[in-house]
């Protein structure tokens, strides 16, 4: 689950378990809505903490030590 899911389940469960007033026979809404709220919250979180597997392993030591000065152009 991206960053952006997370906040999309974030706000749907914000808004059903805050902003519904609504009795629907056989579901709590605001039920539904801390589900969705919580899911969104630790889909955010894990989403944080592997951000950075996500260029693949080694991404960013290879490109700290990589640093390769310009040579001259060759002449013509």
């Amino acid at each position: 689950m991206g960053l952006g899911v997370s906040l999309l389940l974030i706000a749907a469960g914000a808004i059903l378990a805050f902003a519904v007033n609504a009795d629907v026979s056989g579901v709590n809404i605001h039920t539904v809505g801390w589900i969705l709220l919580i899911v969104g919250i630790v889909g955010g979180v894990l989403s944080m903490i592997f951000w950075s597997s996500w260029a693949g392993p080694g991404y960013w030591s290879r490109r700290r030590g990589s640093y390769v000065e310009d040579a001259p152009p060759p002449p013509y």
